[in-house]
C-alpha cells in the first residue's frame, strides 16, 4: 500500500489514463461516512402477485427517510446544473447510492456556462471533497469529480440542518462503462439493488 506523509493510504481507484471530462457513461457509487444507514432502510413487503412453489414471495424495497429523499432529489437535479449530463438509472440504498452519469458535451463547450447554486469551490470543512491531490487542489470545469463534489456538498449542507452527524465517505467509486452490454448490465444491477440487499457488499 502506498504511503503519503508516512501514513498508509488507499491507492487511487480512478483510471489514470482516462479523461474524466470526456464524453461517455460512468457508473458512480457514493457511500455514507462509515457506511452508516443515514438514508433509509430496506423493508420487506408482501408480493401477492408472484409465487414460487406455491409460496408467496416478499419484495424488498428501499424506504427513503428524509435524508434519502434529499439524496434522490439533488441527484435528479444534476442535469439542471450541468446541461451536458444525462442520467441513467439511480438508486438510494441505506448507506450508499448508485447512479449512471452520461456525459454528452458538444465538441466545443462554452466555458461560461454556470453551475446554478453549485459554485465551483472546495468544501473540506464539510468532509465532502473528492480531491485526491490535496485540500487546495482546484477542480477542472465539467469533470465527473466536480459534479460529484458539488452533489455531495449540497446534500451535506441540507442534511446537516436536521442531522448534524451526516457525512459521506471522502471519495467515490467510478467505473467507465465501455459498451452497450455493460451499460445494460449495470442499469439492471441498479434497478435490482434493493431486492438483492442481503447479498450486497455494502451491507454490513
Amino acid at each position: 500500500m502506498d504511503k503519503f506523509k508516512n501514513k498508509y493510504r488507499i491507492p487511487s481507484a480512478r483510471l489514470q489514463s482516462w479523461d474524466y471530462s470526456a464524453n461517455g457513461a460512468y457508473f458512480i457509487t457514493i457511500c455514507t461516512k462509515n457506511r452508516q444507514h443515514f438514508l433509509g432502510e430496506i423493508v420487506e413487503t408482501p408480493n401477492l402477485g408472484v409465487s414460487n412453489n406455491n409460496n408467496n414471495l416478499g419484495v424488498s424495497t428501499m424506504q427513503l427517510n428524509e435524508l434519502g429523499q434529499l439524496a434522490e432529489q439533488y441527484w435528479l437535479q444534476i442535469p439542471s446544473h450541468f446541461p451536458f449530463i444525462e442520467l441513467g438509472n439511480f438508486v438510494v440504498m441505506p448507506n450508499h447510492t448508485h447512479g449512471i452519469l452520461i456525459v454528452d458535451k458538444p465538441i466545443v463547450i462554452d466555458v461560461a456556462i454556470p453551475t446554478v447554486n453549485m459554485p465551483n469551490v472546495e468544501t473540506p470543512n464539510l468532509g465532502v471533497s473528492t480531491t485526491i491531490g490535496g485540500k487546495n487542489e482546484k477542480w477542472q470545469l465539467y469533470t465527473i469529480g466536480l459534479i460529484i463534489n458539488q452533489y455531495k456538498r449540497i446534500v451535506t449542507i441540507n442534511a446537516r440542518k436536521t442531522h448534524a452527524g451526516f457525512g459521506w465517505q471522502p471519495r467515490f467509486h467510478d467505473h467507465v462503462i465501455r459498451n452497450a452490454q455493460s451499460f445494460e448490465n449495470i442499469q439492471n444491477y441498479i434497478a435490482n439493488n434493493p431486492s438483492s440487499w442481503d447479498k450486497d457488499k455494502f451491507n454490513g
